[in-house]
């Protein structure tokens, strides 16, 4: 994994990141690398302290300087929650009453005096001339070639 684009500290094998820490070295892919949540667990450190290659004064200075920009969360200490209120059922809803059919009244009648309106005809507007007038003329000449000579 690419080194995270928060780079807090940086050291010789160790660098502290918003991620955490992480090494350096690319090679890896991430493998040994620490989140912010796993900074204090001691059985992981204990473990990458035992490997060979480990620079331990750059471990150590990362390390303090991780937990100081990380400071531990509350989040890891097990907390109880409250279990959630019981729920009543709900009350079954009352059964409606089908409802009563209503007969349309018929339209009012049309007085003879109104005048329906005529239909409008509709035309398309006017298009302006789309002819394009040159002046002058235009003679045709030969295409443009380049000649090598064969060898």
């Amino acid at each position: 994994m690419a080194l995270h684009r928060d780079i807090l500290w940086i050291g010789r094998q160790w660098a502290v990141t918003g991620h955490g820490m992480q090494l350096i070295d690319q090679r890896l892919e991430g493998t040994f690398d620490i989140e912010v949540a796993r900074l204090w667990d001691d059985d992981l450190i204990e473990s990458l302290r035992a490997k060979a290659w480990l620079k331990t004064e750059d471990f150590d200075k990362g390390l303090a300087v991780a937990r100081t920009r990380h400071p531990q969360q509350a989040a890891s200490t097990p907390s109880v929650v409250p279990p959630p209120a019981a729920i009543e059922p709900a009350a079954p809803p009352p059964n409606p009453e089908p409802p009563t059919p209503v007969e349309p009244s018929p339209p009012p009648p049309i007085p003879p005096d109104v005048a329906s309106p005529q239909p409008l005809s509709v035309q398309p507007p006017a298009l302006p001339d789309l002819q394009m007038k040159i002046n002058g003329g235009a003679r045709f000449a030969r295409p443009w070639r380049v000649w090598m000579k064969k060898t």
